[in-house]
């Protein structure tokens, strides 16, 4: 049995998750203006593991979402995972925030593009098949009328990001913004933890840091 508790903190939705093998159990989730994970975090993972009659001790693993996003959201989940981890004796496992967001995301053909906000005309991003694999790695990508004009394919835009390219690339006809897909969630984690702690791709619980992408500015972005 794998009995596994999702943490998503990268964006402003504070999410929690649990599965058991690879089934979905519980979830609590919070998206406001601001980000509220240290006040969240911990009272949904107590709120997730009363929903489901279970204890800390019953866990076998805890994921949590690697990145990018939020410098200070990222640290609060991770902090909280690997806590976690150290204090139970189980596997820390990672997965990534952009293909979390691109598992929410359902098409038949064309490319998925999930998009995570980094102010200005920058989005963390990457471009995903139907099967979410990964087509155009993950890269900080400032938007201009040029970008993703090698794709001829049909490219789905979403995330927090994706409402900065409705302007942009409104002559595209290649190209669709869909803003109803706005941040990751701990649920769409379920299927790729399972996944993880079955191919026993565990991190180290000490040395685990995760994927910022760009260097932290104190007083600039997030």
């Amino acid at each position: 049995m794998a009995l596994i508790l999702c943490l998503e903190t990268a964006t402003k939705n504070c999410s929690v998750a649990l599965s058991k093998d690879g089934a979905f159990l519980a979830a609590k989730e919070f998206a406001g203006e601001n980000y509220s994970q240290a006040e969240l975090l911990h009272l949904f993972i107590q709120d997730v593991l009363d929903e489901a009659n279970l204890a800390f001790s019953d866990l076998n693993a805890v994921a949590v979402s690697a990145g990018p996003g939020s410098y200070t959201g990222l640290r609060i989940g991770v902090a909280a995972a690997k806590g976690l981890c150290y204090a139970l004796d189980i596997p820390l496992l990672s997965v990534s925030t952009l293909e979390i967001l691109a598992t929410a995301k359902q098409i038949t053909s064309g490319y998925k593009v999930p998009m995570l906000d980094a102010r200005r005309m920058e989005v963390y991003t990457a471009v995903y098949d139907i099967n979410n694999q990964l087509i155009e790695a993950v890269s900080a990508k400032i938007l201009d009328e040029q970008s993703f004009d090698t794709y001829n394919e049909t490219l789905f835009l979403f995330g927090d990001g994706a409402h900065k390219c409705k302007e942009l690339f409104a002559n595209r006809t290649n190209i669709f913004i869909d803003e109803s897909l706005p941040y990751p969630s701990a649920r769409n984690m379920v299927s790729l933890a399972h996944e993880s702690y079955t191919n026993q791709n565990f991190q180290d619980v000490a040395y685990f840091e995760p994927f910022y992408l760009k260097d932290f500015i104190a007083g600039g972005v997030k």
